[in-house]
């Protein structure tokens, strides 16, 4: 447990930070460089088929050591953080938690009231943020989980175990994690990400997905003589989104699907919207989608032009990972419970790089890497949550190869 908690509290120190404008990819340099740390830390335990390739992918394997067939398995976890708030200088510190308030630093405090998981974790030891940044377990955590079991394993070749598949993808946070990932390499028969929330989390469905913008193109006027003139884009688009569904992020939860308003900018004359488009049912989605630019044709006349984009970005690994497939998820399940983790089986309300590696060819659920409260100040995980992952693993590996 210190060795893992050790290089996770390194990892983090890391400014990995994807960033959503730029033009290259990996679409910052440090996640380069941390793939290259990543990578002499493998061969530093004595793993040579290690590899960074020039769209900065980590992949790396470990070969069978039976004579028993056995699968080839994949682990999969991104170095990026998110965008949503710093991710640098990172200044992490570990809580013995038994209840009340935990205060971060200076007036930020994380309160049981707002925060009620956080009675889950009485008497774990908890990885905290000072209250200025994220803290990083998104997906540092599945990072450090991985190399751990993969230490171990090469610690115990008496072992039996088939091909072990590892990589670690950049820019997951902004939606390109596995734009450049190659399946084929890779060479995996099925892989899990470790990129879940709190500790016995298994996910093997998704949200389909789809970004939509809205332009309405209007008529400006000069306001004192636009009596029957003016058509304000601005207030057009205030009424298209006032016609959709309420079903909002706000105020859904579970399978319920939802439109989300992001961003809104412009004037008079022109103006445009910015929507995320989620639902998990695949006809359900395409109706949410019909449904914008049924609004869009009723709001325009005349001069006033209003017009919807719409761009699907990852569809619900659930249709894979389903019939003969759904034996990857329970070979999960039977994994977890024989190491004592009660399985919690929920559907993502969002997306994984397992969603588009499914559809790619490479089945792919996700499984938790014990953090809670990703993307913000209020980040934390427990290491003793971390260890089952890391024991995880192990079986997942070991069960296979028996």
């Amino acid at each position: 447990m210190d060795k893992l908690t050790e290089r996770f509290l390194g990892y983090v120190a890391v400014d990995t930070q994807s960033d959503a404008k730029s033009t290259s990819f990996p679409s910052t340099p440090s996640q380069t460089l941390f793939m290259e740390r990543l990578a002499d830390e493998l061969r530093m335990m004595g793993l040579s088929s290690v590899e960074v390739d020039d769209n900065g992918y980590l992949m790396a394997w470990i070969e069978s050591n039976t004579d028993k067939p056995a699968p080839s398995i994949g682990f999969i976890a991104h170095v990026d953080t998110s965008p949503d708030l710093s991710g640098k200088d990172v200044r992490p510190r570990v809580v013995l938690y038994h209840g009340g308030d935990i205060t971060l630093g200076g007036t930020t405090v994380m309160t049981e009231e707002r925060f009620p998981e956080l009675k889950l974790y009485h008497g774990k030891h908890l990885i905290v943020t000072d209250g200025t940044t994220l803290l990083g377990a998104d997906d540092k955590a599945g990072v450090a989980e991985i190399m751990t079991a993969v230490e171990h394993i090469l610690a115990h070749p008496e072992r039996p175990h088939g091909r072990v598949c590892i990589a670690f993808t950049p820019d997951e946070e902004i939606g390109h994690g596995v734009d450049r990932f190659d399946v084929a390499r890779f060479g995996a028969d099925y892989a899990y990400t470790i990129d879940g929330g709190r500790l016995g989390m298994i996910e093997h469905e998704t949200f389909n997905a789809a970004s939509a913008v809205v332009e309405v193109h209007g008529v400006n006027v000069h306001p004192g003589y636009a009596k029957g003139k003016m058509h304000n884009a601005l207030r057009i688009l205030a009424k298209f989104d006032s016609l959709l569904p309420d079903q909002r992020p706000e105020n859904t939860e579970g399978y319920e699907g939802f439109f989300h308003l992001v961003a809104m900018k412009g004037g008079v004359e022109r103006a445009a919207a910015e929507y995320l488009i989620r639902d998990h049912d695949r006809s359900s989605f395409e109706a949410r989608k019909l449904k914008l630019k049924e609004i869009a044709a009723s709001l325009s006349a005349g001069d006033v032009v209003v017009s919807v984009k719409t761009e699907d970005q990852y569809y619900n690994m659930g249709e894979v990972l389903a019939g003969d497939n759904y034996r990857i998820v329970e070979r999960a399940i039977e994994s977890m419970r024989r190491i004592g983790i009660e399985p919690i089986i929920t559907p993502v309300r969002g997306g994984t790089d397992g969603a588009r590696l499914s559809f790619m060819g490479l089945p792919t659920p996700n499984i938790f890497a014990g953090g809670e409260n990703f993307h913000g100040r209020y980040e934390f995980v427990a290491i003793e949550s971390m260890q089952k992952a890391v024991e995880l693993i192990e079986e997942i590996i070991y069960s296979a190869g028996r």
